[in-house]
Parts: structure tokens; sequence; C-alpha cells
């Protein structure tokens, strides 16, 4: 762990700056002596002929002489980057092996938040001024402003405009008549949530989960699993440690996986706490980042729901961290500083010495490893609430109930979707492929269209009328002839999307109320909250989707699952395959039967015989984490050994492998490591660059940071190679 950082202005007037640029470290400036620069601080300084905004590092490095040194050109007037926030830079960068500026570019984020606010002007009757008396004519508007004005505290001109009914030239007049006048306003402040608001009747395993958990709160650094069945009332439990937090005057963080599941924590935590907590995730918009970094810094913002990167935000009194559905491989960023949120909110917790809680229905082994080490806690949740209980699930062979010819629902779900929309029941359709068709080829030579710059199928997205790569985002118009044989009209689409699907459902069904939910139709909370009401209030009787449909929704006429192809995500030679399998299937099926309505899921296989299909049809998740427990111990992969990859990138396939060939001649020989490659990525070209791959392997015990770093060293990179590190990699394409 990174020693402390100081915490007082360094004596001798020197200090280091990071900057938030991909260098080696901190550089030494001067500190003018009328100018306090302490750790933390947010400074301008110059480097080159650019003046950047970096913060206070520490003391000097004495490397540099002084008289050499720049001096530091102002120190900017918001919060100080908290010591812990610095520590957990250093740690990620170590970690990460990315450059520390890296790193704290994801705390500084937002470059707007650092200049001082704007200042905000609002509206006041003039004092001593009485309009009647005045000799203005007063209108009927302008009677209603005033009227407006006096009720209530001072306000904005478009808002005093809109309450009273009248137009700006109404306030516009009044300014200038004299009757009202202009007045600094108070920056604004979030509405802080009240812990006593609105305190559910938890069930008894609830509550003394909740008991459990509150408890943590005044024990320091801790890590405890909240595991539970779904719909078990996990959310409205770990609501209380939020509730508890608040109490304790601390800061609290939430992170999901996926933006879209805001929508429904949202409206529970507004019910909890008679407030919406503030929200950190890429579809707010620049002033509302802005906003919110600020009051995050200046410790108003005392709850935060977002994405893996709040992780970084720079929180002064942070006390609890929350990582709902924990197990999501969405909390593993792949680009820039590649990290996994989960494990970095644990190590965010230990920094700061506050409580982890992860949340989850189907834990991932990692967790479950940890847990039966004894590193973390753990509370289970074994039933559902309010009487409700969990669906059956029952597997189609499609080996045996095949679906006729271009169709993909078999006899006996077809029949299902009947007899529930016959009932006024509502039912889900599961299917991980977005678009219409995952391949288009030409009937006539089998030309197949592929994006020209990545070694991947175009999806057809034909609700859109566009071809698409779903790893670059090339688009393009389906070509009306082949390009390479000529032929006319002979595409054909092969495979089914969740477009597709719906257009099956609909001919099947031509009066049931369609709606598709995939990142493509949902693509902000607000649009998940909408689309969640509407199936709410049942003005949806099949929702069709792929995994965002998955997580954390609750509907309570849904009573039908139907998993349209269960195998989907068993291939690919991904260590995690079963396991992210298993975890996706057994959350789509809990959306079934939350309420008092049973509840019922069907599985499409080819092999239920698989160990994944076997586990959730018995319902024997012990069984199945034990069997992949054993196989993950025995090749001594993850969580019981470690992974490093290491990814080249060039702009031709003919230099990515001359350069491999040299970085494999480095490899050292090092007692418990082994290297496999270097071998083309399964996506040879991504975004027009020839990737090769290398994969150290390692003892749970070792470094690979550290063999790494001895391989790497004094090897230059022509600048037009990529060289990418990734730490435990969670994918392997």
């Amino acid at each position: 762990m990174p020693e402390s950082h100081a915490s007082s202005r360094p004596e001798d007037g020197r200090v280091r700056v990071l900057l938030p640029l991909p260098l080696d470290g901190a550089y030494d400036y001067l500190v003018p002596a009328d100018m306090a620069a302490e750790p933390g601080s947010f400074v301008v300084v110059p480097l080159g002929r650019r003046e950047l905004v970096g913060v206070v590092w520490g003391p000097a490095t004495d490397e540099v002489p002084r008289e050499k040194l720049k001096p530091v050109v102002e120190t900017l007037d918001v919060p100080k980057l908290p010591d812990v926030s610095r520590q957990f830079v250093d740690w990620v960068s170590s970690y990460s092996m990315a450059p520390p500026g890296m790193v704290l570019r994801m705390c500084m984020s937002v470059r707007a938040a650092l200049e001082p606010p704007a200042p905000q002007t609002g509206l006041v009757p003039a004092p001593n001024v009485v309009a009647e008396e005045s000799g203005v004519r007063l209108t009927p508007g302008r009677r209603r402003a005033l009227e407006v004005l006096r009720r209530g505290p001072a306000m904005m001109s478009g808002d005093l405009a809109r309450e009273a009914g009248v137009s700006p030239a109404v306030v516009r007049g009044l300014i200038d008549a004299g009757l009202i006048e202009t007045v600094d306003l108070p920056l604004p402040a979030p509405v802080r949530p009240d812990a006593d608001f609105a305190s559910p009747a938890l069930e008894p395993a609830q509550r003394e989960a909740a008991d459990a958990l509150m408890k943590k709160l005044d024990g320091g650094f801790s890590v405890t699993l909240l595991d539970g069945v779904t719909g078990s009332g996990k959310t409205a439990v770990y609501l209380e440690a939020v509730a508890a937090a608040l109490c304790k005057g601390k800061q609290v963080l939430v992170l999901l996986p996926e933006i879209a599941l805001t929508a429904q924590l949202l409206e529970r935590f507004t019910e909890r706490f008679g407030t919406p907590p503030l929200e950190w995730h890429s579809d707010l918009t620049s002033p509302e980042r802005r906003r919110n970094w600020r009051w995050i810094a200046g410790g108003s913002a005392r709850v935060v729901v977002g994405a893996r990167s709040a992780l970084f935000l720079p929180f002064p009194e942070l006390g609890l961290i929350l990582v709902d559905e924990e197990h999501e491989s969405a909390f593993k960023q792949e680009d820039g500083v590649i990290y996994q949120a989960r494990d970095m909110a644990v190590v965010r917790a230990q920094l700061g010495e506050i409580p982890a809680i992860l949340v989850s229905a189907t834990p991932s082994l990692e967790t479950v490893a940890n847990v039966e080490s004894g590193r973390y806690g753990s509370l289970h949740l074994p039933a559902r609430a309010l009487g409700a209980s969990l669906p059956a699930i029952e597997a189609i062979d499609l080996r045996r109930d095949r679906p006729p010819r271009q169709r993909w629902l078999s006899d006996r779900l077809r029949m299902a979707l009947e007899e529930t929309l016959a009932a006024k029941e509502q039912a889900l359709l599961f299917l991980n492929r977005r678009g219409y068709a995952p391949l288009t080829l030409c009937r006539h030579c089998g030309y197949r269209l592929q994006c020209p710059n990545c070694t991947a199928w175009l999806v057809e997205h034909r609700f859109h009328g566009r071809l698409a790569c779903h790893h670059c985002g090339y688009g393009a118009e389906q070509p009306s002839a082949c390009p390479q044989c000529g032929t006319k009209d002979e595409f054909a689409a092969c495979g089914p999307g969740v477009e597709r699907l719906a257009e099956e459902v609909a001919a099947l069904f031509p009066e049931a109320r369609l709606a598709v939910m995939t990142s493509d139709t949902v693509w902000s909370p607000k649009a998940a909250a909408e689309l969640v009401q509407r199936v709410t209030d049942h003005e949806i009787d099949v929702l069709i989707g792929t995994q965002i449909v998955a997580k954390g929704h609750h509907f309570p006429l849904l009573t039908l699952v139907g998993v349209v192809d269960a195998d989907l995500g068993l291939g690919g030679g991904d260590l995690r395959a079963a396991e992210r399998t298993y975890q996706l299937l057994h959350q789509v099926a809990g959306r079934a039967g939350r309420a008092d309505r049973p509840g019922r899921v069907l599985l499409q296989t080819s092999d239920p015989a698989h160990p994944v299909m076997r586990a959730l049809l018995s319902g024997d998740r012990g069984a199945f984490l034990a069997c992949e427990s054993d196989q993950r111990r025995r090749y001594k992969l993850p969580p019981f050994g470690r992974l490093a990859a290491l990814i080249l990138s060039a702009g031709s396939a003919g230099d990515a492998d001359e350069i491999a060939r040299q970085i494999a001649r480095r490899i050292p020989s090092v007692d418990g490591f082994q290297v496999l490659g270097p071998a083309p990525a399964p996506l040879a070209v991504l975004r027009g660059w020839h990737r090769r791959r290398f994969l150290v392997k390692c003892r749970r015990d070792r470094s690979p940071q550290n063999f790494v770093r001895r391989w790497l060293e004094g090897i230059k990179l022509p600048s037009s190679v990529r060289l990418q590190i990734d730490i435990d990699p969670y994918g392997f394409l």
C-alpha cells in the first residue's frame, strides 16, 4: 500500500505536481511565496508552451536544481483532492501498470468543474416601493408577476415568467420600471436524503441482515457479501445500511454495472429517503456533471449512484461503498486504464478504512472464494420477500422439440406464451443478441458482410435500416447487390436477433403488445424508466430483450420467461463462459413470478445435460460453483491463479507479427510463470488495428506486474505500435 501523502505545505516552497497525462510521474515546481499550494490542491502549471491543471502530489524530489524549476501559475479555488483519493490513484496506477496521470484524469474528468461557478441572480420586489403608488401602469400580467414574487423567495427571471404565466418582456418591463430588482442567489445545493423519511417494515431475515450490515459501519474496513435469491429484498436491506451511514454523517457510493438499472433504484431510493440520490454516469449533460462533481467534492452530495467511473470521484467523507450486481462483467473497464471496479471498490474501502458491501443473487467465483477463505463476510437471504415463490424452471430440448424452419420458438414455448397471454399476464423472451440477425450473406456466392475495420460480421438492425459492427460502431446501409458477385437482392439473414424474434412473435400473436429492450432502444436512465413503467402498468404484454432485461427489474404481472437460446454464451473459449451463462440465465429467470402469481421459466437448449443447465434446473448453485471451482483450481486459473494479458496493436499484420516476435525473444525465465503466445487475438483486427496477444499465467501468490515490468524493461516500441496491459483480464477478444 502506498505511503500516506503529506498534509501540510512544503517548507522549501517546492512541490511535485501530477498532471492528467500519460507521463512517468509527477514534476517538480516552485510555489511563489505569496501562494498556498498544499498536497491535494488543484494548480495551474506550465508544461512546455502550455498551461495545464494538475494536483500537488507532495514535496519535491530534489532531482532538479531549484533555479531550473518553473513556478506554479495559480491555485484553483476548488476543494482539494482528498489524501485517500491520491493514495487510490497511486494504488490503481501500480496495480494496473497505467501511468498515474491517466488514473488522475479519471478523478478530474470534468475540467469545467475546476472553474469558479458562474454567479446566479434572482428577482425580488424592490424595497420601499409601493407598486400602486409608483405611477407605473399595472397590467394584469404585471400584477400576477408581483404577487408571485411577494409570496416567496427570490426567483430567476425565466422561473418567474413561467409561474406567473407572462412573457419575459413583462418581467423586463417591471425591472425597467424599478418595481423589482436583482439580487445575488446562493449557489444551489442538493436536497439531503432523510434517513427517517420512510423506514420500511422488513421481514425477520431482512432485518437480521440489515442490522448486521449497520454494525459494519462501526468497525473500520470490512467486505461483506449480501447474497440472496432474486426477489429476496436485497435492495431494501442495503438501503438500511445507507440510512445508518447517513445518520453518521458519511457519504455513500452505490455502484451499478449499467446506467439503465438506475431507474428502479432511484424510485426505491426516493420512496425510502424522500429525495433521489445524485447520479454519475455517461448520460449526464456537461452542466450536470460539473455541478455534481463540485457537490461531491464539497461534501454536500451525501449519496451517489453511479457507474464504475464514480469510484474515482473525490469524496471527502466517504463512509460506505456498495457494489450492486457485483458479479457483472460490465464492472470491468477494458479501455484506457484497465481495472475491475468491484475489486478497486474493495481497495478504495480498505484505503479509507470503511466497509464495502457486495450484492448479488449469483456472486462471482472470485467473491465466493474470498468468502470461503474468510477474507469476506457473508449474509444470505434464502427466500423471496412477501411470500413469493421461486419460479419453476424447465428445459426444452431443441434436439427433440425443434422449431419450424426460420422460426425460433418451439411448440412448447409458443403454447406457454399463448396460455400466459390468455391469462392476461406478461411474458419475457430473452435472447442475448442485438439487432435482427447476427450474419448476412449472399445466397448466390456465400459472401458475408463484414466490418471493414474489424474481424467481425456486420449485424443487421432492421428497425433502423442499417448494418452495424458491435465492436467499433461502424455502420452502413445494406447494399442492393453483392459486392463479390454482383447479384442483386440475394442477401439472407442468418440466425435470430431480438428484432427477428419480435417479428416472429408479432406474426404469431398479432394482438399482443410488444416491446424490445436492448441498449439500442434503452440508451438512458430516462428511456429505461419510461419502458419499465409501461411494463409495470401492463401496457406491454411481451417484453423481448437482451441482458439488459435480466438485471434488477420487478414486474408483478410477469409470470413467464422464455430463454430462446440458452446455449448462446457457452462457446468462445472464455474461461468464465459457464459462470457468466449461469449468472445471466439465473438472473433472467428471476424476473418471473416476483409477486403473488407463480412464475415459470422455459430454457430452449441443445444440451440440457450441460452443468449450467443441470444447476439451473435443480436449483443447486452450490454444486455448480463446486464443479467450476474444481476445474479452475486444477488448471490454476482465477481465482486460484493469476493472469495478465499483453495486447500489441499495429497498423499492419506484418508489423504486429514482427514486434510480437521481438518481444517474445525477451520473455524472462522465472520459476512459476508461463507465457502463452504470441497469437492473433480472436478479434485479430479491431478498429483497423492488427492485434497480437500474450497471456502470462502464474500462481496466486505471485505478482504478474513485477514479471511484466522485468520483461518490458528496456523495450522501446515504435510510436506506431500500441501495447495494452490487462492485469486479471475478464475478456479475451
